[in-house]
């Protein structure tokens, strides 16, 4: 068993086609626990209300989707037990308190965060928490 901590960056994947939507789903497979902030929901339904608003999808594809992914076999966490450490981070990094956020729970379960967010893996991959972040082509 493998545990992964998944952004939004890589969930979206799993539902629109995308760059890297193959090995996004590759995360898909039950030998990987997949575990998310609470702040994932609010970030993914956002993708989606975007995407709705373009014309991308329409309103029941977008019901659909949202209640998908509601379905996916995820650990959620409380946003508030990591929120110090993920303060810390984006401080120290200067990146987005809310991408700090997924990698301050990996840090918490001594696993790595996978993103598809080049910018944030890009400015982070050599840095302090570069053992901490995987790429999402690079899920085996």
């Amino acid at each position: 068993m493998k545990i992964f901590v998944v952004d939004s960056s890589v969930a979206v994947k799993w539902y629109f086609p995308e760059i890297h939507e193959d090995a996004a789903e590759r995360l898909l497979n039950p030998a990987y626990h997949l575990h998310v902030p609470h702040l994932f929901l609010l970030e993914f339904i956002n993708v989606v209300c975007k995407k709705q608003r373009r014309g991308d999808i329409n309103a029941e594809e977008s019901d659909f989707i949202i209640n998908e992914i509601q379905q996916v076999p995820l650990k959620w966490h409380d946003d508030r037990l990591v929120l110090t450490k993920a303060y810390e981070i984006a401080n120290e990094t200067q990146r987005s308190l809310y991408d700090c956020l997924y990698l301050s729970i990996a840090i918490s379960l001594d696993s790595e965060m996978v993103t598809a967010d080049l910018k944030f893996y890009e400015a982070l991959k050599t840095g302090n928490y570069a053992n901490r972040l995987c790429w999402v082509e690079d899920i085996p």
